[in-house]
């Protein structure tokens, strides 16, 4: 059973009856100060309903004596309060809830505190591990850059090497771009008969002579390369110079020809001039594939 006199002081405090008599039931009726630690600490519980009141069977006894014996026991124990009495005791309750409120805010605050550190915390780790990342992302493409401008360095490298293996053996095959070839045997002039004294005398037409013949070659694709040589230069020479400046290389082997009046040169043409063949001083050359 509750002790009356707290009790009342909790009432005259302001708590719901109900409230302080759960106060005192919950800390086992040992006096004002624990009651009002948990009112305190239980502020923001809902109104308690009012407890039952559990009237015990009649066992059959006298109960008389006993209720009077009781009466006078309690109100022996209880006296009442001055009001000065009644002041102090508000006045200290008061500071009491005070100060738990004051504990109970100082406890919130040092959660939000550490709850607050605890977020940036995570935040931070969770900054420096998306940081780790991009750096390695980055040093990955930097290395990936690094080892493709490393390729295309070698690849050049090789391309040149071969150009150059190309043209040695081209050189070596056919003795050189600008080697001379065996002139012709000179034709044999035949004596010119005397002209009758009635005929006029005529001159043979001078034959011009060209040191360098301009060549047009049409690829397969359309295109043109132009280039000039000189008039005892090889066929060979004009062969190697497509070789080389076609765009991406010739993709497969490949002859040359003149379409008016129609001609496929052969390899052994390769070894002749221009000017034997009749490119002087201009012709156009067709690739076509062999």
């Amino acid at each position: 059973m509750a002790d009356c006199s707290a009790l009342e002081s909790l009432i005259e405090m302001g708590f719901s009856p109900s409230r302080a008599e759960k106060a005192l039931s919950a800390t086992g009726n040992q006096g004002i100060e624990p009651a009002m630690d948990w009112l305190v600490e239980h502020e923001d519980d809902p109104d308690i309903k009012e407890p039952s009141v559990v009237i015990p069977e009649d066992s059959g006894t006298d109960t008389t004596d006993t209720t009077d014996t009781q009466a006078m026991d309690t109100s022996a124990e209880r006296l009442p309060l001055t009001e000065e009495e009644k002041e102090k005791q508000t006045k200290r309750m008061m500071e009491l809830i005070a100060q738990k409120q004051k504990e109970r805010e100082e406890r919130e605050k040092r959660e939000r505190i550490e709850q607050e550190k605890q977020r940036r915390k995570h935040g931070q780790e969770l900054s420096a591990i998306k940081q780790r990342m991009q750096e390695q992302e980055m040093q990955k493409a930097a290395e990936d850059r690094r080892r493709e401008k490393q390729e295309e360095r070698l690849a050049r490298e090789r391309v040149r090497e071969k150009i150059a293996r190309d043209k040695a053996d081209r050189a070596r095959k056919f003795g050189g771009a600008g080697s001379e070839p065996i002139s012709p045997p000179a034709e044999t002039s035949v004596p010119a008969t005397a002209p009758s004294p009635s005929s006029p005398v005529q001159e043979p037409p001078t034959k011009k002579e060209y040191d360098q013949c301009r060549i047009q070659v049409r690829l397969l694709d359309g295109s043109a390369l132009s280039q000039t040589f000189r008039a005892r230069e090889q066929l060979a020479a004009v062969r190697l110079y497509v070789e080389l400046n076609w765009p991406g290389g010739p993709p497969e082997p490949f002859s040359l020809l003149t379409s008016f009046p129609r001609r496929v040169f052969t390899e052994e043409d390769m070894e002749k001039p221009l000017q034997e063949l009749g490119l002087v001083p201009t012709a156009v050359l067709i690739v076509a594939k062999k």
